[in-house]
């Protein structure tokens, strides 16, 4: 399995199956404006990490950014063939 969707079907899982302790429904709970200001924050950190020439960080930052976009998606009702869909119009 792609580890996007396999992430996204955590993400998802978490979302409809609250678990005590777990980040992504800290998130939730915070809802979507907190959601948005990690996605940013790490958006950032990406930028950051990349004018520092750290490639090893901008992976991590990247994988951040990523998780961080997937919870938003989740939180909004986006899927992962929503956004594929649009990449494929946009080619």
């Amino acid at each position: 399995m792609d580890i996007s969707k396999e992430l996204m079907s955590v993400i998802l899982d978490r979302q409809k199956n609250p678990e005590e302790g777990s980040y992504t429904n800290y998130l939730f709970g915070k809802g979507r404006e907190k959601i948005s200001k990690k996605l940013g924050e790490e958006a950032v950190e990406v930028c950051i990490a990349a004018a520092k020439n750290d490639k090893d960080e901008v992976i991590a930052e990247l994988a951040d950014l990523e998780y961080h976009a997937l919870v938003l998606m989740a939180d909004m009702g986006i899927t992962l063939e929503d956004v594929e869909k649009e990449l494929r119009n946009r080619r």
